[in-house]
């Protein structure tokens, strides 16, 4: 099987064919995949879905897709890998667009890898369709201040994205009120602000008793709120480890725990592996996947 690999941070690219350029094939990178026309048979891993025009789809890496082409179809790849997305924390030449990679965190821990098209908001599909047209009008050219145009473009879609996939909670969450949907994603996206997720600030922000909010983030998610910030925290060492080169201290640092050793027993508690040992397994798992070549 081949294996797409992205050589420089980021890159988007427009094509449009009668029949696949490509069999199946496994991607080394982040990717949305924007249908601008034609129709199709999309399938990702063991999902395959039809697609149509203003379809968006989101790909993870070591995802195996191919497409079956049935009308001449367009598409639009907007690619970006653990490069670029380091690039946005660390605010090095690549970085223009702030806290855009943890708009990306709070998707890819929120994804649920969720077939078929992401947009969930219908009215959202108008405005993605226009910053698509954006966008393929704006990357080609050679303006002044092109690659930042370009950028915020993407961190619109980015930002849009979010949004819809705020919509897809697991089957556990039975959210039934807006008010669900704004803990959690306070919870989310003040994850590297530990004050800020104390039973009482959080109290304080949905002006709820510290009793009633503890028992209703348990309702919402199983968990204590403790645990349910520790897991995510979790999940974030883990895009660390399998996707970056970060030094074990520096994601101490970024995510708040005490020293390495806090991070190392934390880890170990609740994946029954050290850090150490799960970037090893992760990478040697991309450098070998059976099942996955010829």
């Amino acid at each position: 099987m081949e294996v797409v690999n992205l050589y420089k941070p980021f890159d988007i690219m427009y094509i449009e064919e009668d029949t696949c350029p490509m069999g199946q094939h496994r991607i080394n990178f982040f990717e949305l995949v924007y249908i601008v026309k034609g129709t199709g048979a999309f399938h990702n891993n063991q999902h395959t879905f039809e697609y149509e025009p203003e379809n968006l789809f989101l790909l993870m890496p070591q995802d195996v897709q191919y497409t079956r082409i049935k009308s001449r179809t367009g598409f639009l790849f907007i690619r970006f890998n653990g490069i670029y997305l380091e690039a946005q924390r660390t605010g090095n030449t690549y970085s223009n667009l702030g806290d855009w990679a943890r708009k990306l965190e709070f998707i890819f821990h929120n994804n649920y890898h969720f077939p078929g098209c992401i947009l969930q908001h219908m009215d959202d599909k108008p405005i993605v369709r226009a910053l698509v047209n954006a966008l393929m009008l704006e990357y080609p050219r050679e303006q002044s201040l092109r690659n930042e145009v370009v950028q915020q473009l993407v961190n619109t879609i980015i930002t849009i994205v979010a949004r819809n996939v705020s919509l897809l909670t697991p089957e556990k969450i039975p959210v039934s009120s807006e008010a669900s949907n704004d803990i959690l994603s306070y919870i989310h996206q003040n994850i590297y602000y530990p004050e800020k997720l104390r039973t009482e600030k959080l109290a304080a922000q949905f002006n709820i008793s510290q009793n009633y909010i503890s028992e209703y983030v348990k309702k919402l998610t199983g968990e204590s709120i403790q645990r349910y910030v520790t897991n995510y925290k979790l999940k974030l060492v883990e895009t660390r480890l399998e996707y970056s080169d970060m030094r074990m201290s520096e994601i101490v640092d970024e995510l708040g725990f005490t020293d390495e050793s806090h991070l190392n027993r934390t880890f170990k508690k609740y994946t029954g592996i050290n850090p150490t040992e799960y970037r090893k397994k992760m990478w040697a798992e991309k450098n070998y996947r059976p099942g996955l070549s010829g």
